[in-house]
């Protein structure tokens, strides 16, 4: 059972390591829809709806800090060919501690995301179409980590144009 988890895992971490570097780079932006942006990709085929924090709050010792992070954002992925329907992922800009787990609240709900080098996400595709959901229904969302370097983050996202977002990606990707 545990191989099992672990494999799925690995599985899970190779989807979003590869989708990263075309998620960062993209130029095919086909909608905006207030705070989430859609971006779709011919080869392979994938579709998501990305989104910047609107606050990001670092602290160290307990103290707010400066901090060079790079590029923070939270995902909704969808790529038919490896049957990844509403994938979530988040990158926070650096390395994350090893072993850690991220923190995801969405109207008083947690989930906890797996990390892996700048990535984290859910555990199985059951709990991102609970997140998903969860989304659907909020105004915002707030992932909470902890850096290599012992940093903690706290990046809220807005959740105004989540939905139509979504949607459109995952229509553009059926």
């Amino acid at each position: 059972m545990i191989l099992n988890i672990s494999r799925a895992l690995g599985v899970m971490a190779a989807c979003v390591i590869s989708t990263s570097a075309i998620a960062q780079t993209s130029t095919n932006q086909v909608a905006a829809n207030t705070d989430w942006s859609v971006f779709v990709e011919d080869n392979p085929k994938e579709c998501w709806a990305t989104s910047a924090p609107k606050q990001s709050v670092n602290t160290k010792d307990g103290q707010t800090v400066q901090v060079r992070r790079g590029e923070v954002l939270l995902f909704v992925f969808y790529r038919p060919g490896a049957s990844v329907q509403g994938q979530v992922a988040f990158t926070g800009g650096y390395p994350f501690a090893s072993g850690s787990t991220a923190t995801m609240e969405v109207g008083g709900t947690t989930f906890q995301l797996f990390t892996e080098g700048e990535w984290a996400w859910p555990a199985t595709p059951e709990d991102d179409t609970k997140i998903v959901a969860a989304m659907k229904r909020g105004s915002d969302t707030t992932l909470t980590a902890r850096s290599g370097r012992g940093t903690q983050t706290a990046d809220t996202f807005s959740l105004l144009g989540f939905t139509a977002g979504v949607e459109e990606a995952e229509n553009r990707c059926k």
